[in-house]
């Protein structure tokens, strides 16, 4: 595919991937995706894809355009889509709407797209170049590209602790480990995702509510439990408030009476699992096909130390205060039988290290060497 350079090029794909980065959250299982068409070095029209089922970013564009996108260069995040869904294929609208030229960041990696988008304008006359700031564009839609491709949920997950990587003290008690802006960061990240997972050690020990305490624009995710035995209490606050769904993911030797109580509390049952233990793989392609593309795992060490054994995170959100608590019994954020050598120990790639206050956060992607 031809390389393009040219800085106005550059200059319009920004714009249509910030665009697209504004409904991040919003999108559910669809992709986010923003556009940009200019003609004449101005812009005609912008779009993006702001809820699935409804106009995708082409469409809004091409309606603000109007008849001035014929003979038009049109910038999208992700190819168009060239078949029909619950809206119409964005390929068709844009030749019927006779632009000129398509300028796409990276092609869908869904197997009713993947690359029949770019054919079918080509087609029909449609220059097209593809790749232009193409890995932002992959990274904008992470979650998607794993949901499409792995058949689970994109995991990401976060924990706060203390700079000798304690979760809370020896006596319970985390609250609060680090400052607020670092917690305003955490609900902005839980109105991003679509479920929220925890342990239920830390149901037991905190009785969270796990929601999105963003004034007027929060949306709380799908509150999902990892609970083998069936001990969520009949009076948690995720049972008893209705202000979110909540989930529970169990193992097949669980109390059948429990879960008859829980479900008619309003709670959705999964059984994953023959054992005593659930099986996590086969949880996440469960809830994956409930629905679930993006999952923010706010778990204890137990749960993320199992969750990383079987290499189903995928970004990892870690906030350090600047406090040491000690002690020998207090949780760690991770916890899980560990590797022998330090060669061996598990890599973050693409750091990235932010400031919250005098929290310090790390961002990275964890490099599971066996794949």
């Amino acid at each position: 595919m031809e390389q393009l350079n040219n800085l106005n090029h550059e200059h319009y794909m920004r714009q249509a991937l910030q665009l697209a980065s504004a409904a991040k959250g919003q999108t559910r299982t669809n992709p986010c995706v923003g556009c940009v068409i200019v003609k004449d070095n101005q812009i005609l029209g912008l779009g993006s894809h702001l809820k699935q089922g409804h106009h995708h970013a082409e469409i809004h564009a091409l309606h603000m355009a109007g008849e001035e996108a014929e003979g038009s260069t049109v910038y999208v995040t992700l190819e168009p889509c060239s078949h029909y869904g619950k809206t119409p294929p964005c390929a068709k609208a844009l030749i019927d709407a006779k632009v000129r030229k398509v300028i796409v960041a990276c092609e869908d990696p869904n197997p009713q797209v993947a690359g029949s988008g770019v054919s079918l304008l080509q087609e029909h006359g449609i220059e097209v170049k593809v790749g232009l700031l193409k890995q932002e564009a992959q990274r904008l839609n992470e979650v998607f590209f794993t949901y499409i491709t792995k058949r689970r949920p994109f995991v990401t997950l976060k924990t706060a602790s203390t700079l000798d990587g304690k979760i809370a003290s020896a006596d319970g008690d985390s609250k609060w480990i680090t400052n607020k802006a670092s917690r305003e960061f955490v609900h902005t990240l839980r109105h991003q995702h679509q479920g929220i997972m925890v342990g239920v050690n830390t149901l037991l020990q905190d009785d969270p509510q796990l929601t999105t305490r963003l004034e007027d624009t929060g949306k709380h995710p799908v509150r999902i439990i990892i609970d083998s035995t069936l001990r969520t209490p009949l009076h948690a606050k995720v049972v008893t408030d209705k202000l979110a769904p909540t989930w529970i993911v169990t193992s097949e030797m669980s109390s059948k009476e429990k879960a008859e109580q829980l479900e008619q509390a309003g709670i959705r049952i999964f059984y994953s699992g023959s054992r005593s233990r659930v099986d996590l793989p086969e949880a996440m392609k469960q809830l994956a096909e409930a629905g679930i593309s993006s999952i923010l795992l706010e778990g204890g060490g137990k749960l993320n130390g199992a969750m990383l054994e079987s290499s189903l995170i995928d970004k990892m959100i870690l906030f350090y205060a600047p406090k040491i608590i000690g002690g020998i019994d207090a949780p760690s954020n991770f916890n899980f039988d560990g590797f022998s050598h330090m060669q061996d120990a598990l890599q973050l790639d693409e750091l990235q290290i932010e400031r919250f206050g005098d929290d310090v956060c790390f961002i990275g992607y964890p490099n599971y060497k066996e794949e």
